[in-house]
């Protein structure tokens, strides 16, 4: 009788450490940019939950497939499109027609049309399947295992389409990420004064770290370690801007540029524990 009873206590002493250690945030959260070149393709993984953030352009599109199956992807939790531009949606039609399943394809509630057939890019990448989107607003909730995803913005509608950007807060692993898609100064702005930027270990610098973006105040209230930028200087020669590489210095955060390795930057947290290695 003893010995089943000390075999119980075993058994629940293990259980209880489990969970205690998943409460503790010990699953990793991860952040794998790819190098797309002037684009935005982002993979986030927890537990079980396996996101993609944008799709870079059509023309890195086989790329995009290539490093996706390298990691082992062969179905994601969902794919989130920040906004309508061709650098962010271009390669999702490869993507639907590839043998990767997508379980639900999420794009923002505010968006604004140029092009003349006033066609949504999302919707015209989908067509001929059986996907459909799924629109995000400020405040949804993401389903992540061992964490938790959340869209803070845009909450206000904006002519300029970087402005309508999608915003992302990934917790787990003990940290946070913010993920502020090609958000501009304007958008920036408004929710700073919304007062819904939250502290986070990790910063995706918006729009390719142009100029036009990462205000001191959105860098002082987000204070965090490591600043990830997701650009090619040979496509765009002004990025990463002069200004936005002066102030992540100025604040002592470490930063790191995808076109700096050949296929991406794999960023990792865990136990509160910031991990970089190029991929």
């Amino acid at each position: 009788m003893k010995k089943i009873l000390l075999i119980t206590v075993l058994v629940f002493s293990l259980l209880f450490s489990a969970v205690s250690a998943e409460s503790n945030g010990e699953t990793e959260l991860s952040l794998l940019a790819f190098n797309v070149g002037k684009a935005d393709a982002l993979l986030l993984r927890s537990g079980k939950s396996v996101y993609l953030i944008d799709t870079g352009t059509k023309q890195n599109s086989d790329k995009l497939l290539s490093m996706l199956r390298s990691e082992g992807i062969d179905r994601l939790t969902g794919v989130i499109l920040t906004h309508t531009h061709a650098d962010h949606v271009g390669g999702l039609k490869a993507l639907v027609e590839s043998d990767i399943v997508i379980e639900v394809i999420y794009t923002p509630a505010y968006y604004t049309l140029k092009k003349e057939d006033g066609k949504h890019p999302v919707e015209k990448a989908i067509k001929k399947t059986d996907y459909q989107a799924v629109y995000l607003s400020a405040g949804t909730e993401l389903p992540l295992d061992g964490g938790k995803l959340t869209v803070l913005g845009p909450v206000e509608l904006s002519e300029t389409e970087n402005c309508n950007s999608l915003v992302l807060l990934a917790e787990g692993g003990g940290g946070s990420i913010l993920l502020t898609g090609d958000m501009e100064f304007p958008e920036e702005d408004s929710l700073l004064k919304a007062g819904v930027i939250p502290h986070a270990d990790v910063l995706k610098i918006g729009n390719h770290g142009e100029g036009d973006a990462t205000s001191s105040q959105l860098v002082i209230t987000v204070q965090p370690k490591l600043a990830v930028i997701s650009t090619s200087s040979e496509e765009e020669p002004d990025t990463p801007d002069p200004r936005v590489l002066r102030l992540l210095a100025q604040q002592e955060i470490e930063t790191v540029v995808t076109q700096d390795s050949e296929n991406g930057v794999l960023v990792t947290l865990k136990n509160g524990e910031i991990t970089v290695e190029k991929k």
